[in-house]
């Protein structure tokens, strides 16, 4: 048996979860091994009691792998695990990753550089058009947007991300095959073509009280930060943005109207020290790193031209349309004869590559 199968075998046993696996792991060295294994040996493991050891020992009686990998194949998706390079990179390093992710699409290595976007299943137009926007001008910018595929927020930030031609993963708290909400079929289909959709569970597993925080925490376990865009005090996206906090990493929070229950969730992310998002430059502050400045020449004689920076279209006739002069935002949509959205998202890719800056009253210059 092939590690790969064996893990997915390992997945499908109840109550064997990753922090279990890590544990039998370090005491048989390989998967198929703890398959292998007597009773009396796993009773040896760390952490491992009776009724696990008794659930690994029969596990051929309780599961059906070989029909889980007939279903693998079938619906086109893939197993990834952690000796797997396209395993996201944040999610191994918190406490109990994965032991297999189910995949539909690709994983790339830019998805190290991914922001959640994420809030409540009931939402006002506000939040809808919120998520959006910020989705397409991260997903615009080159930041793959990640959400949780459910309806409203998490909706509305794949849509954003795809309108944005770039990429978003959508992490589900079912299995692979199910469509949950129904209504997303055909967006689900998109994702899987623009980025991926993932999960940890098997085949048929259907959404339940549990399945859903353990969907949260890869959201927030495989991004940066999280972006909180609307929710109430009870929404789930709370869960996840506590996940992400644990881990270490940035939470966001977008204000709304003071006397909405959708917005009480996020001002009291805020008074917990969440960081207020008003835009996009509020998110993409905090990682400069992935838009770091040209080095400046150690000496005047080793001064010269600068490296290119990898310019779109937009951008490229965006930049030609500024001087050293200060322009004014609407002049620079009317020269470009680009849509407003368009010139917005180049002028703070332009920002934050350095190549221009912003001045008081949407006044834009070239720098150099």
């Amino acid at each position: 048996m092939e590690p790969h199968e064996a893990l997915v075998a390992l997945n499908l046993i109840e109550r064997v979860g990753p922090v279990r696996v890590r544990q039998l792991l370090e005491q048989f060295g390989e998967a198929p091994a703890i398959l292998r294994a007597s009773r009396r040996q796993l009773l040896q493991a760390r952490g491992i009691g009776e009724d696990i050891a008794d659930a690994i020992v029969n596990w051929e009686k309780t599961t059906d792998l070989a029909a889980e990998l007939k279903r693998i194949a079938a619906f086109g998706c893939r197993i990834v695990t952690q000796a797997d390079a396209e395993y996201p990179e944040l999610l191994r390093q918190i406490y109990d990753p994965p032991v297999v992710l189910y995949v539909k699409g690709r994983l790339h290595a830019q998805d190290k550089n991914s922001v959640a976007v994420v809030g409540s299943r009931l939402t006002t137009p506000y939040g809808l058009e919120t998520a959006r926007k910020l989705a397409r001008q991260l997903a615009a910018l080159g930041v793959t947007v990640v959400s949780g595929g459910a309806r409203g927020i998490d909706t509305a930030a794949h849509q954003g991300a795809l309108s944005g031609q770039g990429r978003t993963l959508a992490v589900l708290g079912t299995g692979i095959n199910l469509v949950s909400p129904a209504e997303n079929a055909k967006l689900f289909g998109q994702i899987a073509d623009h980025g991926a959709l993932l999960t940890q569970f098997p085949f048929n597993r259907p959404a339940d009280r549990q399945s859903f925080p353990i969907r949260n925490r890869l959201v927030a376990g495989m991004t940066l930060g999280t972006v909180v865009v609307e929710a109430n005090l009870t929404s789930g996206a709370l869960i996840t943005a506590n996940f992400a906090a644990d881990y270490g990493r940035q939470v966001f929070a977008v204000p709304g109207r003071i006397d909405s229950p959708r917005s009480k969730g996020c001002h009291d992310l805020i008074k917990k020290g969440a960081k207020l998002c008003e835009g996009v430059e509020d998110i993409l502050s905090e990682f400069e790193y992935l838009f770091p400045p040209a080095s400046p020449p150690s000496s005047p004689a080793a001064a010269g031209p600068r490296p290119a920076v990898p310019l779109n279209e937009n951008e490229q006739k965006v930049l030609g349309l500024l001087g050293p002069e200060e322009s004014h935002i609407d002049e620079v949509i009317r020269r470009s004869g680009l849509p407003s959205s368009a010139v917005s998202v180049a002028l703070l890719s332009l920002e934050m590559k350095r190549l221009i800056r912003q001045l008081p009253g949407k006044l834009f210059a070239r720098n150099g």
